[in-house]
């Protein structure tokens, strides 16, 4: 069965193959389904521009849509970037020069006060209109400098403490495995499994 994934993030699309590659489901982009609609992402929560992307391009699809919205909360500044994760400094900026500011605004931080946490919510639109969300999260803090070469945004400054490296440094396995997408997603995937479809 096909499932359209809302989202035109390259890195995104690969882990999010990855993590359902033992289900039944087909996952395609929005570029393989041939849909070119940027959604205007203006809830206040993860949880309304989840919703909202799934829905729209289920509209339009007339397919079982994914979407999540996912973003970095750094206790320190105020859980910021938070929801805003993706426009963080504006949308075309690269993510080491983000990186590397967040790492400028913690600088002589303690580590103590550097925790943080990548927020995950998942959310699935049926064309007949039913929605359903899951949300997960993984507690780390912000390192003290760039670090790995996987992962991508803000994988190279989100270390988490129990597996003394970060999420960049972290085998796409046990990543999957522990992150919060990769556990926000297994729990739809489970919903869905469920649902016989």
């Amino acid at each position: 069965m096909d499932i359209i994934f809302a989202t035109k993030n390259v890195g995104k699309m690969k882990e999010i193959r990855e993590i359902m590659a033992d289900t039944a489901f087909n996952v395609i982009s929005m570029e393989e389904a041939g849909i070119d609609i940027d959604v205007v992402e203006d809830g206040i929560t993860f949880e309304e521009n989840a919703a909202k992307k799934a829905i729209e391009i289920a509209h339009v699809s007339g397919k079982l849509t994914l979407a999540d919205d996912s973003g970095l909360e750094i206790d320190f500044l105020d859980k910021e970037p938070g929801v805003d994760s993706a426009n963080y400094m504006g949308r075309e900026t690269p993510y080491p020069i983000r990186n590397a500011h967040i790492l400028n605004l913690l600088k002589g931080v303690p580590n103590e006060q550097r925790t943080a946490r990548f927020v995950c919510v998942i959310s699935a639109a049926f064309p007949n209109g039913k929605l359903l969300t899951t949300r997960e999260t993984i507690e780390g803090i912000i390192s003290h400098e760039i670090k790995g070469g996987s992962g991508f945004g803000y994988d190279p400054i989100f270390f988490v403490p129990e597996y003394n490296m970060t999420t960049a440094e972290m085998p796409t396995e046990l990543k999957n495995a522990i992150s919060h997408r990769g556990k926000a997603l297994s729990a739809m995937k489970d919903i869905l499994e469920s649902m016989e479809l």
